[in-house]
């Protein structure tokens, strides 16, 4: 089914908006041409013709995707990720363009969905299968697969109750959208009924729960996050990590976290802020709370002195994780909100925090929630008081981490099943 007219002239109408939005968070010129290429041609040259493709937007669904893009990478299969935002692409160059797979694994940023610049896509690289990971559809991305005959699956589907009302005002659209996907594979049941709401066949969907739950740490970083533990003598000092923070959590946080970083030298807060634009100006913000920190930016090391340390890098998460004995998991207590991944932390065993503000990861959350598996929290205050208990009481660490773990342990075998199904369309 064709996309209608006014999404096409819409997009073309909104495309000048979209390159100055690319310009405006380019770090410099170099970095701003690159990416306009990638979304608006001419499109970088294939690696592998006849690759897998996933999509993914950002950090989130590129760490879901992690094992089963490793497991076909393993098997010798090329794959073709897309990404929508710099950090999602910078995560999952991080992950695979490295030996042993960095000739079959290529990353470039998904097209602007044009049609002539997907169908441009479609003809450049040639993919044998599209795989959509968790949320992103898009108009011509689908209506091309079909055109140019590539099974088009998404794979551990999400949809939150506010985004399926977002897509309801444009039904004909999402509808057209959605007869073009071959295979619909839900993370939950809820997630499964708002799509068939919306038009999404019966015949074609099925819920296989969330690979997100099959993770581990790669072996490199637990090493790596041994040595560093080592050079920067954090075996008698305690780490919280406050991860994927949005606009004004940090600020928040660090106010909340002063007293007690003034009192007890041993313990270092690593900050991870969600955005690599905002870097800078978290930066600023810690110099202007007087607290002494280091930026892993410029390559400082952690010194005795250190009271907060700014993980300014992409790619690293696991690292801080490994590194933490608490964390926070940011864009949870800032509005809107919506949260991020908690599943990275506790596959690490590390008690996590995050606020009230969780809507896209709330099946996920709330199971960890009833079984007191982590602790959502109402404001910045709250936060910090939760974490300096869980710092220094171990019991009660051991018991979050209990329950969190026979959460994870009940939800594993998803990527399994995903495997099952995609193998089909190879």
């Amino acid at each position: 089914m064709a996309t209608p007219f006014w999404y096409n002239a819409a997009l073309s109408i909104l495309k000048p908006l979209y390159q100055w939005r690319i310009k405006k968070r380019a770090l410099d010129t170099e970095q701003w041409q690159q990416e306009c290429l990638e979304r608006f041609g001419p499109f970088q040259e294939p690696k592998n013709l006849n690759a897998m493709w996933f999509h993914v937007v950002s950090v989130g669904e590129t760490n879901a995707a992690q094992p089963l893009i490793e497991h076909y990478l393993k098997l010798g299969h090329p794959v073709l990720v897309t990404n929508t935002t710099k950090t999602g692409q910078a995560r999952a160059k991080s992950l695979f363009l490295k030996a042993p797979y960095g000739s079959l694994f290529q990353a470039v940023y998904l097209p602007a969905d044009q049609k002539q610049l997907v169908r441009a896509f479609y003809q450049k690289y040639q993919p044998k299968v599209l795989i959509l990971v968790e949320t992103e559809i898009w108009p011509n991305l689908i209506d091309q697969a079909q055109y140019f005959k590539v099974s088009c699956l998404l794979i551990n589907a999400r949809l939150s109750e506010k985004s399926a009302q977002g897509y309801a005002k444009v039904k004909g659209l999402t509808q057209g959208m959605l007869k073009g996907l071959d295979a619909l594979l839900a993370q939950n049941q809820a997630t499964l009924q708002r799509y068939l709401n919306l038009g999404m066949p019966a015949r074609k969907s099925q819920v296989l729960g969330s690979i997100k739950f099959d993770i581990s740490a790669p072996e490199s970083v637990i090493q790596q996050a041994k040595q560093l533990k080592h050079a920067w003598n954090l075996s008698s000092r305690k780490v919280i990590t406050l991860a994927s923070t949005h606009a004004p959590e940090e600020q928040k946080l660090l106010m909340a976290l002063q007293p007690y970083l003034n009192q007890h030298p041993d313990i270092v807060v690593l900050v991870v802020p969600r955005h690599p634009e905002r870097f800078d100006d978290v930066f600023q913000m810690i110099q202007a709370l007087n607290l002494n920190v280091q930026r892993r930016s410029l390559n400082d090391s952690i010194q005795p002195t250190t009271q907060v340390y700014l993980a300014d890098s992409m790619g690293e998460m696991w690292l801080w994780y490994a590194l933490s004995q608490v964390c926070f998991v940011g864009g949870s207590l800032n509005e809107p909100g919506g949260g991020h991944n908690i599943l990275e932390p506790i596959a690490l065993n590390v008690p996590t925090v995050l606020g009230r503000n969780y809507f896209n990861f709330q099946t996920i959350v709330d199971e960890f929630v009833a079984v007191d598996g982590v602790t959502v929290v109402q404001n910045a205050e709250q936060a910090v008081q939760v974490l300096m208990e869980i710092l220094t009481d171990e019991h009660k660490a051991e018991r979050l981490n209990i329950a969190a773990q026979q959460i994870m342990a009940k939800n594993t075998g998803s990527l399994v099943k995903h495997i099952e199904v995609i193998d089909q369309y190879l």
